[in-house]
């Protein structure tokens, strides 16, 4: 919870909350007045009672040691929310971070203490078993035999998908106008019927682009023949290198698993956001290698409506190991054993110009056709309105040079784009992102410097 004394920020704790709701709800808690008997060991604990409407105090304990394996932090409190992290757990976070003498430094109570017990016994037996958490006892040869039934499903879908958008190229992409986006969507569920996810998604994708503003017929070809050559990887998947043929398979929305040995070393978190749709909230968290300077990715996944239980806010550091998945430019990796406690850190990537980000970006899609971006630290720029006639963007310049990179119009239009000015004043900044063919999505910044980690999504 803490290592030399330093303990969290409170932006940190509030990029936990599972809602913007939560967020509010946690900072209006996140002072002395409702909690009592509130306390931290140095074994990574905080606990505390909160007044609430009831006769009795919700009792709350957060264990951000998290012994059981994952890198965020376990939650346990005896109010009825369906959220994690819950306000009470957030607030009492909050006035830990605030380090003002209101959470002191003692033994827990027995009710905080029984439940962290009971935690650590049960990491303690999988260790010693060797149980891997959510792996189960299989029969390779019917594991075998579904992933054969399987391959022939996905394989009739990308054959109907084809001709789907054979008839479209033969009748005109003029034509995708008037038959609306149902049809789309039609397509879409059939690809859902032959298990390919990720087909599915493109094709939503492709039925979204008619009439979405000028020059709308050729992106509509570009996506029609990115989503032609996934079709023909897959089905001559057996050709293909074993690095793109997992690249296809990823793609196309089949299961992978991590493979290769792990890799240890002090990994900075770099950035944390969450997109959601109807059914499925995910985190993608960035991560930097400060030894290897290796950029990984940990995906984690929620129900609708809640958060993932992966949390690691910007600017902290956990020392642990990561195993990569299959695939040409694979950035996903898995999150193993961990060697201490996440705690914040100074530390922050390398960066780049604006030019070898853009060069970065067109070597990956040799290995992966449809990479939308790459992660990239930017070194020395500065945010400025977009010069371009007849355009009202941002870009980010090079500091000592004449190449800039524009803004994508979804980072534009949100928050953090006026943060990122308030932190850079005219000034250089560091800054972390996502750089595609849509331009690049700030995602975190550094000031020049010294100065911590600010997330700007």
């Amino acid at each position: 919870m803490t290592q030399q004394g330093v303990r969290w920020t409170a932006d940190q704790v509030l990029a936990m909350a599972p809602d913007a709701p939560s967020r509010k709800a946690g900072s209006k808690l996140g002072v002395a007045g409702p909690w009592s008997e509130a306390g931290s060991s140095g074994e990574g604990t905080v606990w505390g009672l909160c007044k609430g409407s009831g006769s009795k105090p919700y009792q709350t304990v957060v264990d951000i040691a998290d012994v059981t394996g994952a890198a965020g932090p376990a939650y346990k409190c005896s109010c009825p929310s369906r959220k994690f992290p819950c306000k009470h757990a957030l607030g009492l976070l909050l006035l830990w971070a605030a380090a003002d003498g209101s959470v002191p430094d003692e033994q827990p109570p027995a009710w905080a203490a029984e439940w962290l017990e009971g935690r650590r016994k049960r990491a303690d037996t999988k260790r010693s078993s060797g149980e891997v958490p959510g792996s189960s006892p299989a029969d390779p040869e019917a594991a075998r035999r579904r992933a054969e039934r399987r391959a022939e499903r996905v394989t009739a879908g990308a054959a109907e998908l084809e001709q789907r958008l054979s008839d479209l190229v033969r009748g005109g992409i003029a034509s995708a106008e008037q038959t609306g986006y149902g049809l789309w969507e039609e397509t879409a569920a059939r690809m859902v019927d032959a298990q390919a996810p990720g087909l599915a998604a493109r094709v939503r994708e492709l039925g979204a682009i008619p009439s979405s503003g000028p020059g709308w017929p050729v992106r509509m070809l570009e996506e029609c023949a990115l989503l032609h050559l996934l079709d023909q990887g897959w089905l001559h998947r057996e050709h293909l290198p074993d690095d793109l043929a997992a690249t296809v398979r990823s793609r196309i929305g089949l299961p992978t698993s991590a493979a290769g040995p792990p890799v240890r070393d002090h990994w900075l978190v770099l950035a944390q956001y969450d997109t959601a749709d109807s059914r499925l909230t995910t985190r993608r968290i960035w991560l930097h290698g400060a030894r290897s300077g290796r950029t990984a990715l940990l995906l984690s996944y929620g129900a609708a409506g809640r958060a993932p239980a992966l949390a690691l806010p910007v600017g902290l550091a956990l020392d642990a190991e990561l195993t990569a998945y299959p695939g040409g430019g694979q950035l996903r990796t898995d999150l193993g054993e961990q060697f201490s406690t996440p705690a914040p850190t100074a530390a922050r990537p390398p960066g780049i110009r604006t030019a070898e980000a853009a060069a970065r970006y067109g070597e990956m899609l040799r290995d992966d056709p449809w990479l939308d971006s790459w992660p990239v630290t930017l070194g020395e720029v500065i945010p400025t309105p977009d010069a371009t006639p007849d355009t009202h963007g941002w870009q980010l310049a090079d500091a000592g040079g004449d190449v800039a990179l524009p803004i994508t119009a979804s980072a534009a239009s949100r928050p953090g784009l006026w943060r990122l000015m308030a932190l850079s004043g005219g000034a250089p900044v560091t800054v972390f992102g996502e750089c595609g063919h849509q331009g690049f999505t700030p995602l975190t910044a550094w000031p020049r410097g010294q100065g911590e980690a600010v997330a700007l999504c």
